[in-house]
């Protein structure tokens, strides 16, 4: 084997890896610590920085030890970045563990080894009596065609179908597999290849055992972490779902976040669909927006009227669970199978965009406004648009997380809702695994008068109840907010201070 060669392949795997651990690790952040924007910008900016520590400390390596070096550090980076997600999903599954430290602190001591594996490669190359102008454009092509290379199998395949901890992993697999390979090429000029082979091969072997078990370390840690059993997750390009169960209480997290109970989401469900498909004069057409997990449209189908049920929603793997897995079906009454309905895995927005349809009753169920990505889809031009599709006398409705907890919030949505041209309905309802939750009903007309009756079975509302929604006390009064455009996102602020200050 042509040694040049090699060294220059090895920098195509070098960035591979070194880019798989950055996106990893971020993605990680985002998941677990929540505020995506902020947790993917320190950790890239942060991982960038420590490269340039280790790109520094190479300086100190001698020239007749750059080959042996160079192994060791594609031994290290196998092993600290290899075993990366995994330890921080098992870290996380402690509560008592400080998290946030042990992450940055990864991050620094992974992109420190990172940063040396590049000026190693090119001085390795120079000693090859390469003309430097021939080394740096080598090697910088295949470092740049490398990142893209892992920028698009990340996202698209490996997180999918392998998840974070066996992504990781085999990145590791894969630098342990570069320092065997290189060693073996330049074995004449290793005095001790014997035992730097043997430590490849311990390594290599280590990484292949957390690669086969990891699924299982990664559920033990959930299962500590959320409590209750898990009976099922999966992690898709969009986010990681998690579902448990303890005797008759079936609860969903997206990204660790809980979204439901199935002890008390007849509470959420009931007050986010009836009020709505009650006070609108016509109810045969309906779009739900987000809402994957079928329990907004269990409760929609509860209306013989209903001819048709759009249902968008991001995630295709969402969908699917609660369309093939018998546990949930049960719960949300097989709705996502329903004749009536019709399921479009795409983003809300562009959606919108791209279709003419009008609808009765629109239904907007998203998850709370808690990064930009989501922000977005709580703005003034989102719900212009909303507006343009709804049917004269049509009413739409908005989930708008907790008045009580997060009020700047919850009173942004509304003001926002007011800023497209609408007139808005607040109300609120008491959710036992969420405490106070809010919503906000809006039309054209302000036309919001109380049903006096309610047309189809419900485990919670009646009429009483269901006017009584639309009080509000003093400590969830209206507050002069302002409204979210999408270039501001001051909802984004709001959301993420008001929940901050929960947490002190």
């Amino acid at each position: 084997m042509n040694p040049s060669r090699i060294l220059i392949l090895s920098v195509f795997m070098v960035a591979s890896c070194g880019l798989a651990y950055e996106l990893i690790m971020a993605a990680l952040a985002s998941y677990l610590l929540g505020d995506s924007i902020f947790q993917y910008s320190f950790i890239i900016g942060l991982y960038l920085f420590s490269m340039g520590i280790g790109a520094h400390l190479t300086r100190y390596i001698k020239d007749e030890d750059v080959l042996v070096r160079f192994v060791e550090i594609e031994l290290l980076v196998g092993l600290a970045g290899g075993l990366s997600a995994l330890f921080l999903f098992v870290a996380f599954g402690f509560a008592a563990a400080p998290f946030r430290t042990l992450l940055y602190a990864l991050v620094l001591l992974v992109g420190t080894i990172v940063g040396m594996e590049i000026p190693l490669v090119m001085r390795l190359l120079n000693q090859q009596e390469h003309e430097f102008k021939e080394i740096v454009a080598r090697v910088l092509t295949f470092d740049y065609m490398g990142a893209l290379a892992v920028s698009l199998l990340f996202p698209l395949l490996l997180a999918p179908k392998l998840g974070m901890a066996r992504s990781a992993l085999l990145f590791g697999i894969l630098n342990a597999a570069i320092a065997y390979i290189t060693a073996r090429v330049f074995r004449a000029k290793i005095a001790r290849y014997k035992a730097l082979a043997g430590r490849c091969f311990i390594v290599l072997m280590l990484l292949v055992m957390a690669f086969v078990y990891a699924n299982y370390w990664v559920l033990q840690a959930e299962q500590r972490y959320f409590g209750d059993p898990v009976v099922y997750e999966s992690h898709s390009p969009y986010q990681r779902l998690v579902v448990t169960q303890w005797k008759d209480d079936i609860r969903l997290y997206i990204n660790g976040n809980l979204q439901f109970s199935s002890r008390d989401e007849a509470r959420y469900h009931e007050a986010l669909v009836i009020p709505a498909m009650q006070m609108s004069p016509s109810r045969k057409r309906v779009l739900i927006l987000g809402g994957g997990d079928g329990l907004a449209a269990r409760e929609v189908l509860k209306y013989p009227e209903v001819q048709q049920l759009t249902l968008v929603d991001l995630d295709p793997d969402m969908t699917h669970t609660f369309q093939t897995s018998a546990r949930l079906t049960a719960l949300n009454k097989n709705a996502l199978n329903h004749p009536k309905i019709r399921i479009i895995n795409d983003d809300a927005a562009q959606w919108l965009q791209h279709q003419a349809e009008r609808f009765d009753v629109i239904i907007i169920d998203l998850p709370d406004p808690s990064n930009f990505a989501l922000g977005k889809l709580y703005s003034v031009p989102m719900y212009r648009m909303v507006a343009q599709r709804l049917n004269p006398g049509g009413k739409i409705v908005v989930q708008s997380t907790s008045p009580y907890f997060a009020p700047n919030a919850y009173w942004s949505v509304v003001a926002t809702l007011e800023a497209a041209g609408l007139r808005t309905a607040p109300y609120h309802v008491y959710v036992p695994s969420f405490g106070e939750w809010g919503f906000v009903m809006a039309d054209t007309a302000g036309d919001f008068r109380q049903p006096a009756r309610i047309d189809v079975p419900t485990q919670f509302l009646t009429p009483p109840v269901l006017a009584q929604m639309f009080d509000f006390p003093n400590d969830m009064a209206r507050r002069p907010v302002e409204a979210n455009y999408l270039n501001n996102q001051k909802l984004v602020a709001y959301f993420e201070q008001d929940w901050a200050n929960v947490m002190r």
